[in-house]
C-alpha cells in the first residue's frame, strides 16, 4: 500500500510540476519554474509519504504567496 501511494502522489506532483514549468517558461516567471522543477524532483528524493505530501503541497502553493 505504501509503494502505491508513493507512485500516485509522485505522478500527481510531477504533473503539477510540469504545468508550473510550462507556465514559468512561457511567462518568464522564476518562482513557478523553480517550484515546478522541485515538484518533479521531490518524488525521487523523499521516500516518506507524509513528508513528500507536505513538501509537495508547500511547493504547489508557494507561487501564490511568493511574488517576484
Amino acid at each position: 500500500m505504501k509503494g502505491t501511494s508513493l507512485i500516485i502522489w509522485g505522478i500527481i506532483f510531477g504533473a503539477m510540476g510540469l504545468g508550473y514549468i510550462a507556465y514559468g517558461r512561457k511567462e518568464k516567471a522564476v518562482i513557478p519554474l523553480c517550484s515546478g522543477v522541485a515538484l518533479c524532483l521531490v518524488p525521487y528524493i523523499i521516500s516518506n509519504i507524509y513528508l513528500m505530501v507536505m513538501v509537495g503541497i508547500l511547493l504547489v502553493v508557494m507561487p501564490f504567496f511568493v511574488k517576484t
